[in-house]
């Protein structure tokens, strides 16, 4: 008997004890008005309370809610709020609605009708939002608009994650801002900063340029941004691609890094390298790193590659210089000089320093070299050499025909060939003289004050002397005991481009620049939590249906990954804080894009991608 009235009473304390311990554990809803009541038949459970002069006010944990008519359901731990709603979470949270439900038991927060949420600067707007405390994070899935001091941005689908001020938005994404319009399939914002990152397809758009990017960034307060994944600016009549592309709006600026292309959709040329610079204001284009520019010409293309290439001008006037082993090839033609300056308007390539130029069987050198085209045509015209004018054909495996002088004038015939040279000054001549059958009559060796060379078949035809002519025609037998070529002579056959991939002869492999990435986004949990049973807790008084708050498969993201190694972790908060603290110093030009730059050891950042 003793034994069983002691197992009761141990029964009943610890029945008490849980009691009490979930009284203690549980937070009531505190609230105030001027007015109550209840009404068990139209809201059974609930007591009501009115506003009089003073708004219902209510409570809980650190928030704050004001409203006009309030429903308290105590056993439940849970209120609806109507008319004129507001809601304070510490000092930089508030909203606004006309309708909104909290739950004290799981601190979650329903808000509808003219829904208005602020942080610090940050403004949402939408229809229904809803507000999981315990994440710190709301969500609307009905559309909605963010608003910053510099931007306003829509989409169907935000989730706000307070503590790290950042929104992630999907579906229909635009960000508007008086210079551009950002449109994305995916984007997350950091709102302290006021920056983007752009997943998916993505387009920015001005009245002076069309950025297209899978993935990037963009500062949307300094204007600035750049994107690693199928970048591509457009640019008045230039499209700028490459592996990254940064971009600068208030300088009119842009540089890329890696397999670059810029393409001069009205002059049908390109530009290809690593590393390239465009200024748009200027109307120039710098590059280096394997530069080639590629212009085509009626009908082929010439290509022409140096250390550095600068383009400037507008296309109506445009300037290509090239610097330092420069090479030049097109199918019917090729050179190499230690620099080149082509004026597209006039027609004229100037080989500057050392210049050589191989056409069909000719090697011509020279102290310069100018190229004259037909503008109208895209046919090569005519060619000056000055000063040590030199031509050299190879007749055969020890012979070469020879013309030297002060100054060299040639004239092409329409298919690009040599048709007569005038040599001016000084000329001196050597050439074998053959008949139509190839058999050698003999060396004309020879100087006089000018001579014309017309040529037929690629081949030297007739050599025609002026003023004082001077010199013999010897027989090969006898010439072999003269001095077979001229002061000067340097027959570079070697060196001759056969081929566009030779314009890169000799060069070591080039290394591409390692790129510092954009991690994918971590695709978070699904915001609605359902419980073990996988049944969605909500109190009974709620107004919320099971579908409203289930979690829907369409309204995930897309694009991003689920899980995340600690590599990709630290390359993430890296490249954030990297970001962050480039726009508070002013310094928009990403130290990921500069060629030259180097990691130093020891600083904490991580490998690039």
């Amino acid at each position: 008997m003793h034994i069983k009235k002691y197992i009761l009473i141990l029964i009943f304390a610890v029945f008490a004890f849980a009691k009490a311990h979930t009284q203690e554990e549980r937070k009531e809803i505190h609230i105030k008005s001027d007015v109550t009541e209840k009404n068990e038949i139209e809201y059974p459970g609930a007591v009501i309370l009115y506003k009089r002069k003073k708004q219902v006010y209510i409570s809980h944990e650190g928030i704050e809610m004001w409203c006009d008519i309030a429903f308290h359901y105590k056993e439940e731990n849970f209120v609806k709020a109507l008319g004129n709603v507001k809601m304070k979470q510490g000092d930089s949270v508030s909203m606004r609605s006309k309708y909104a439900e909290y739950s004290g038991d799981t601190k979650f927060a329903f808000a509808a009708g003219k829904v208005w949420l602020k942080k610090d600067t940050t403004v949402v707007t939408t229809d229904t939002m809803y507000f999981d405390r315990n994440k710190q994070q709301s969500y609307y899935r009905t559309g909605g608009v963010v608003t910053s001091p510099n931007s306003k941005i829509t989409s169907r689908i935000g989730r706000y994650y307070l503590e790290e001020d950042k929104i992630s938005f999907i579906s229909n994404v635009e960000v508007t801002n008086p210079e551009y319009v950002i449109n994305s399939e995916q984007l997350d914002f950091y709102s302290e900063t006021e920056h983007a990152y752009l997943y998916g397809p993505t387009t920015i758009t001005s009245e002076t340029s069309k950025v297209y990017c899978e993935r990037g960034f963009y500062d949307t307060k300094n204007d600035y941004g750049y994107f690693v994944k199928k970048s591509r600016i457009d640019y008045d009549n230039r499209q700028v691609y490459g592996d990254s592309l940064y971009f600068d709006r208030t300088r009119n600026y842009a540089s890329a890094t890696n397999n670059i292309r810029v393409k001069d959709t009205l002059n049908k040329s390109l530009i290809k390298g690593h590393y390239a610079e465009v200024y748009r204001d200027k109307d120039s284009v710098f590059i280096t790193q394997r530069a080639v520019a590629i212009t085509e010409q009626e009908g082929d293309s010439i290509y022409v590659h140096g250390d550095k290439l600068i383009v400037t001008g507008k296309p109506e006037n445009r300037i290509v210089r090239g610097y330092y082993n420069v090479r030049m090839f097109k199918s019917d033609m090729s050179g190499k000089c230690d620099s080149i300056h082509i004026n597209q308007k006039t027609g004229l390539t100037q080989m500057i320093r050392r210049p050589i130029l191989w056409n069909e069987a000719n090697q011509i050198t020279g102290d310069s070299i100018h190229l004259i085209n037909d503008v109208v045509t895209e046919k090569l015209d005519s060619l000056k050499v000055f000063d040590n004018a030199f031509i050299i054909q190879k007749d055969s495996i020890d012979g070469y025909n020879q013309v030297k002088g002060q100054k060299l004038y040639g004239f092409f015939n329409k298919e690009n060939q040599l048709d007569s040279v005038n040599i001016i000054n000084n000329a001196e001549s050597i050439v074998y003289m053959r008949e139509e059958n190839g058999e050698l009559q003999g060396i004309d060796k020879s100087k006089s004050a000018s001579i014309t060379i017309l040529f037929v078949d690629k081949a030297i035809d007739e050599v025609i002397k002026y003023k004082n002519p001077g010199g013999n025609i010897w027989p090969e037998s006898q010439f072999l005991k003269q001095q077979q070529t001229f002061e000067n002579f340097e027959w570079r056959g070697d060196e001759r481009l056969l081929s566009k991939e030779d314009i890169f002869k000799g060069e070591p492999p080039f290394t591409l620049t390692k790129i510092q990435g954009i991690p994918l986004p971590i695709i978070d949990s699904d915001f609605f939590e359902e419980s073990e049973d996988g049944e969605l807790e909500t109190p009974s008084a709620s107004n919320l249906s099971e579908k409203e708050l289930s979690n829907r498969a369409e309204d995930k993201p897309k694009i991003g990954t689920e899980e995340e190694d600690e590599i990709t972790k630290r390359q993430r908060e890296y490249l954030i804080n990297r970001n962050k603290a480039t726009s508070s110093e002013g310094d928009s030009t990403p130290k990921v894009l500069d060629p030259k730059k180097k990691k130093k050891k020891g600083d904490g950042s991580p490998n690039r991608l």
